[in-house]
């Protein structure tokens, strides 16, 4: 199995949702992160980042929400304008996994008709709850015609071990994040939005933007415990660990 990581598009948000000691109106760029896994049984894209649409016209395409999440990317950097580096175009995904349904996570969903879409049962809930556009979930880019495969509790996701998903609720109801074992390099753990900064590993704190605090809490200390373990943590926003790692046409094995 391959790995690739493919960015899902940037944003511009208040820095002090998750670095508690930043001056108030502060902000810092963060990236989005999508992980392609070319597996024998198909090819999985966990997230699909954000819409190039809201590249071109954010206001448009997420409303009020970008006040307090600002899209500042090309269309090209949507995920759909970087599968090609890793020789695959959106008719050549077969799953699409969503770590959950906020907007820069699912942004891309449309553009995968051919594949089933996981998400797990309580975050697929929570988006269709009367509430949902209140909390974050926008229709625009959750609400596909294929719906979804939803699961409950842990899912072996092709039966072998390989691709793990862990339900983690916090940040939303549903969050899941990913074991991946790989031949060579070993164990990845995809936290998304789980431990979107290593901050929020190395201090002990959830962000802000989680929908139960305490659970968010709970959720970091339990992969925690996967990452002393061996398993390396992909952080969901952390522009240094993003620089650092292999993209594009570049993979882990």
């Amino acid at each position: 199995m391959k790995m690739h990581f493919l960015s899902g598009g940037r944003l511009r948000m208040r820095k002090s949702v998750y670095f508690p000691s930043a001056e108030k109106g502060e902000t810092f760029e963060l990236p989005v992160i999508c992980t392609l896994l070319k597996h024998e049984q198909g090819n999985v894209l966990f997230d699909t980042g954000c819409s190039p649409d809201a590249a071109e016209n954010g206001e448009e395409r997420w409303g009020g929400m970008v006040k307090v999440m600002n899209p500042i990317f090309r269309p090209e950097d949507a995920v759909t304008g970087q599968l090609d580096k890793a020789g695959l175009t959106p008719d050549d995904i077969d799953v699409v996994i969503c770590s959950h349904l906020h907007a820069d996570h699912c942004g891309c969903n449309a553009h995968f008709r051919k594949a089933t879409i996981i998400a797990h049962a309580a975050e697929v809930a929570a988006a269709t709850a009367e509430n949902g556009p209140a909390m974050g979930y926008l229709p625009v880019e959750w609400d596909q015609p294929q719906g979804f495969d939803a699961f409950e509790g842990q899912r072996d996701l092709f039966g072998d071990g390989r691709i793990i998903l862990l339900p983690v609720p916090g940040h939303t109801p549903g969050m899941t994040s990913a074991l991946v074992t790989l031949d060579e390099a070993g164990e990845f753990l995809i936290a998304s939005d789980a431990i979107a900064v290593e901050a929020n590993l190395t201090e002990g704190y959830a962000p802000k933007n989680s929908w139960d605090l305490e659970k968010a809490n709970i959720a970091i200390e339990e992969l925690r415990k996967i990452g002393e373990r061996g398993a390396q943590i992909i952080f969901g926003h952390d522009d240094a660990q993003w620089n650092r790692l292999r993209k594009g046409a570049d993979f882990y094995a």
